[in-house]
């Protein structure tokens, strides 16, 4: 049995030192994020579990396998958040946007995920991101991209070791026929699948 005074599996206490760190790379987000147009957002560490069901999809393994949801005393579902977007995109609909109207907002701060505890993983995990919503447009994409490599460099990660790799699910319409082209490449090996796998076919 763990000591009372250990944390939890895939948790991690954070000492001065590396609150230190903590710190500088927070304050380099809250420096540089702002000069591309985002405003900081907070939203609660706990939602509605439809927040997450509705934006995530019931199909994937976070929303099967991975998230913490519990009742409370008014007998709703709530579960902490497995990742940011949900509970922004949540916020900014609560908030409105005027159509054609651009909001621009990042966040960072605690997710939590009940996966296996692993190196690398956690389940308690701090994640930064930022969203752009209500506009369309390849120019956002390529902007947000340069944003995460002004953001890496800025924490002094040199080019060398910071790879750019852009790849493409192609167009919606190309999207069903290579999909139907794996599902009859994989169906005759069915039987020799995870049951996961065999749901996700």
């Amino acid at each position: 049995m763990a000591a009372v005074t250990e944390s939890l599996p895939g948790t991690s206490d954070l000492h001065p030192e590396e609150c230190m760190a903590w710190r500088w790379l927070e304050s380099t987000a809250h420096a540089l994020f702002p000069r591309y147009g985002y405003g900081e957002i907070r939203t609660p560490i706990f939602e509605r579990t439809d927040v997450f069901l509705r934006s995530i999809g019931d199909e994937t393994d976070i929303v099967q396998k991975e998230m913490y949801t519990f009742t409370d005393r008014g007998n709703r579902s709530l579960t902490l958040r497995p990742e940011g977007t949900a509970g922004v995109m949540r916020a900014l609909a609560h908030q409105g946007i005027p159509m054609g109207d651009e909001r621009r907002v990042y966040y960072l701060g605690p997710m939590f995920r009940g996966e296996r505890p692993a190196a690398g993983r956690k389940r308690q995990f701090h994640q930064v991101g930022v969203e752009c919503v209500g506009k369309q447009a390849p120019a956002i994409d390529v902007e947000t991209i340069q944003l995460l490599m002004h953001f890496l460099a800025e924490l002094g990660l040199p080019p060398s070791h910071a790879k750019l790799h852009l790849n493409s699910r192609g167009t919606a319409a190309d999207r069903e026929p290579v999909a139907a082209a794996l599902r009859a490449h994989f169906a005759p090996h069915i039987g020799a699948m995870c049951e996961d796998c065999q749901r996700r076919l």
